[in-house]
């Protein structure tokens, strides 16, 4: 039986060679070096899109929008919201306040000049919004953000944050907060949302977990990245056993699942979704030159 109440649907635009698995082998100078495969994966996903009738949001690298800018055009012709994912996948619990601001300020600007419609809203690279962070969520805000969508309450061992509200909340001021999905079982937090989780769990589980949040009322988050979509691209080599496992696993699963997702359930974008929060935040939030 499908679920009616809507969820958010959302994209974390970035290549296969940026993930942060991959930081400890691959350099950033390296980057440009690769062959890109973000356009073809990002073709697939729009496509799979329209077939469903789906609209989505798009958190997507500056980094990105500055090599792609037709893709990031056909995003927001497609009708889906366009969203920061920062600049270049920095940490954003790597940075001092002043390195964050300007990592934003950029990335915000950016995706409005190359998409021409206002950018609203940001997750941070590897849900690295934590306790040790809280000061970036008045800065977001301040550089013209409405709301953001980088804590991830579970805990795992490159992010989390187990203790933080598992629904919509308001960190610092006018800025809404809107936390990855997750199931509470046995004293814990569990994910639903998306990621690696949902190519190795049983589609099942993953399909009972989040209905179980919507009958209680709740919209979900749901997340993934265009390289989850695509089979062929290259191995990385020298990446370590766990790297190799968490971004190669089961990735020929990804878009038949994706289907079943789009069926099972009722998508839209974040913005759309989450309005009540969103348009409340905004009201009185200036946009930051």
């Amino acid at each position: 039986m499908s679920i009616h109440l809507c969820n958010a649907m959302t994209v974390d635009v970035e290549e296969h060679f940026q993930v942060q698995a991959f930081a400890g082998c691959i350099n950033r100078n390296e980057w440009d070096g690769f062959d890109s495969r973000v356009e073809a994966n990002v073709d697939r996903i729009l496509e799979q899109f329209a077939n469903a009738g789906v609209r989505a949001t798009f958190f997507t690298l500056g980094w990105i929008a500055e090599r792609h800018k037709t893709m990031v055009r056909q995003i927001v012709a497609a009708g889906h919201e366009l969203a920061s994912h920062g600049y270049d996948h920095t940490r954003a619990d790597s940075q001092d306040p002043g390195a964050f601001r300007v990592d934003v300020g950029r990335s915000r600007r950016l995706l409005e000049d190359i998409g021409g419609v206002p950018v609203r809203g940001y997750r941070a690279a590897t849900f690295s919004m934590n306790a040790c962070n809280q000061w970036a969520f008045g800065v977001l805000e301040e550089e013209g953000y409405a709301y953001s969508s980088s804590v991830n309450p579970i805990s795992h061992d490159l992010y989390g944050m187990p203790n933080a509200s598992r629904v919509p909340y308001r960190p610092d001021g006018k800025l809404c907060e809107i936390p990855m999905t997750t199931v509470r079982a046995l004293g814990r937090n569990f994910p639903c949302s998306g990621g690696g989780y949902f190519r190795l769990l049983p589609y099942a589980a993953f399909r009972f977990g989040l209905s179980s949040v919507n009958q209680r009322g709740q919209a979900g988050v749901f997340y993934f990245h265009p390289w989850e979509v695509d089979p062929e691209q290259p191995r990385i080599a020298n990446c370590g056993w766990k790297s190799h496992f968490r971004h190669y696993n089961n990735l020929s699963r990804t878009a038949h699942r994706l289907d079943s997702l789009l069926r099972d359930f009722a998508w839209d974008r974040m913005d759309h979704v989450f309005a009540d929060w969103i348009d409340s935040s905004s009201r009185g939030l200036g946009n930051a030159a």
